[in-house]
């Protein structure tokens, strides 16, 4: 007997063998048939969905779970382009906290005030608070003079502005949060996750780097994994940063690892360790992408997060450990960095299906195209960025280099895997606003963001499905409606290959379903 069977409803299953289906057969959490080889089965339940649309679960592929659970629970000054209007947010948040006591604040831009912010304007309503305001990027965040005082007299800042590894500086100040706060903020930001058709995402960089919370912050995971309490399937990249050397066996080969060697693929289908995250830049956001010609009308160029050999170093020795890696670069001359290392780990010891990855890949030059190839390097890309933010990173490239943003059929068209991603809560976290934009490459002023790089809606699906179960490994279990893979699919009011492009971003979520059930999401 089925457990479960979806009837009367259009069913893309992203499988070329089969790629339509009107009934879907799921049995303990696995789809067993479809149409035909289940209809006449009995179930203990049928659903008719109307002729709804089904599709694979998206997986995104690239997300923060616990910056964005804690970030919807913090005070934001994200609609102030006034600096009194930010002072006014941040003074209220102070009269909540005790003296010496954090404020975070979230939603800091600085381009809506039209400069950065300075420790001398928060020190007018700190009130002997430690004031921490995070930028949106994730790369930057500026502090007023209680926590400068705090920082070793090296930590480069500019009146309380700090970047990239000054920044990391100053989250080791504030950390760690606890398991608890964690395992709240992922469980918030999972079930908005559900509520956009996202069945399963990878958590990029847990522990340490720019954005880990704690260095035992995989332990929020499994506790919410414990009480039932995992919206969805998670694989966790660690940080680069938290593989240390370990005395292992000279015939091994492996320089640095985790604690007993764990590595990419310990764990199950609902958690599981993932690639390991390496940072080599910042983002565009903050002017801190590292490019190989400066951004228009600047001086800078961009920064890598250390020393370009030590972050060549780390990839090497994380491919030598047996990790897939997960290698952040958004700027142009980031991902020169990041491809030599990549080609130099593989000179070393040979992995064809490591199925490396280069997040982002903000800014590719055609001459990079092939070189991706080549390394079989997935691109895992970010359209939502472009759709929200893309007037502004446009002007800052300039009309040579804005066509080579976030590719899509550039990557495509030279055999590289494409995999889509939101970075979540950087922007907008809805797969289906991406599609769109994948398709008709236009921000949300009607701006033409490099058109020539827009894909097909069934290239965009893919993406969002087979690519993100491809980058994650898991695509013997997920990324299609295929008998023997995992039930998670999503239902959509409308087909998103019959409908306006301009139409696809509203497609309304009916409901989605992870290991067969249906789940509660939260928008």
């Amino acid at each position: 007997m089925l457990c479960t069977r979806l009837t009367n409803a259009r069913i893309l299953t992203m499988d070329p063998d089969r790629p339509v289906a009107h009934d879907i057969g799921i049995w303990r959490g696995r789809i067993v048939g479809l149409d035909a080889a289940v209809t006449s089965l009995p179930a203990r339940e049928t659903v008719d969905l109307q002729g709804a649309t089904v599709l694979p679960g998206f997986i995104d592929s690239h997300v923060h779970l616990a910056w964005a659970g804690l970030k919807a629970d913090t005070p934001s000054i994200a609609p102030c382009e006034r600096v009194e209007d930010v002072l006014d947010v941040v003074a209220a948040a102070v009269t909540r906290k005790e003296p010496g006591a954090w404020v975070d604040i979230a939603g800091y831009d600085q381009r809506a005030l039209g400069r950065h912010l300075t420790a001398t304007e928060l020190d007018r309503v700190a009130q002997g608070r430690k004031i921490f305001l995070m930028h949106d990027s994730g790369h930057a965040c500026v502090v007023d003079s209680a926590v400068l005082d705090l920082l070793p007299a090296e930590v480069p800042h500019q009146d309380g502005f700090l970047a990239e590894s000054a920044m990391t500086a100053v989250r080791r100040l504030r950390l760690p949060y606890s398991q608890e706060e964690l395992a709240d903020a992922i469980e918030r930001a999972g079930r908005a996750c559900l509520a956009e058709g996202i069945t399963a995402c990878a958590e990029a960089g847990i522990g340490g780097g720019l954005l880990g919370h704690s260095p035992v912050e995989l332990g929020a995971y499994q506790l919410l994994r414990d009480q039932g309490r995992l919206p969805l399937r998670v694989q966790l990249m660690a940080a680069g940063d938290t593989l240390h050397p370990l005395a292992a066996h000279r015939d091994d080969g492996i320089p640095r690892s985790l604690d007993l060697g764990l590595r990419t693929g310990f764990g199950d289908d609902w958690l599981s360790l993932g690639a390991l995250k390496i940072y080599t830049d910042g983002g565009m956001m903050a002017r801190t992408a590292a490019l190989t010609d400066p951004y228009e009308g600047m001086s800078t160029s961009g920064q890598f997060q250390d020393d370009p050999e030590r972050i060549a170093e780390l990839i090497v020795d994380g491919h030598l450990a047996g990790w897939q890696l997960a290698v952040h670069a958004i700027g142009d001359r980031a991902a020169d960095l990041a491809l030599d290392a990549l080609e130099r780990a593989q000179e070393r010891r040979a992995r064809p299906d490591a199925r490396h990855r280069v997040e982002h890949a903000g800014l590719i030059r055609p001459d990079q195209l092939p070189r991706f190839a080549r390394l079989g390097v997935s691109a895992v890309v970010q359209p939502n960025f472009l759709r929200y933010f893309g007037d502004d990173y446009a002007d800052v490239m300039g009309e040579r280099r804005a066509p080579w943003m976030y590719r899509g059929r550039g990557f495509l068209d030279h055999g590289v895997t494409l995999v889509g991603s939101s970075d979540r809560p950087v922007t907008d976290g809805s797969p289906l606003r991406a599609i769109q934009f994948m398709v008709e490459r236009a921000s949300t002023s009607g701006r033409p963001i490099g058109p020539d790089e827009g894909v097909t809606v069934d290239e965009a699906l893919h993406a969002y499905t087979v690519a993100g179960a491809y980058a994650s490994h898991q695509d013997d279990s997920a990324g299609s409606l295929t008998p023997g893979k995992r039930a998670d699919l999503v239902v959509l009011g409308d087909d998103p290959r019959a409908v306006g492009t301009s139409r696809i971003g509203d497609i309304e979520v009916v409901a989605t379903y992870v290991d067969g059930r249906t789940e509660k999401g939260k928008a």
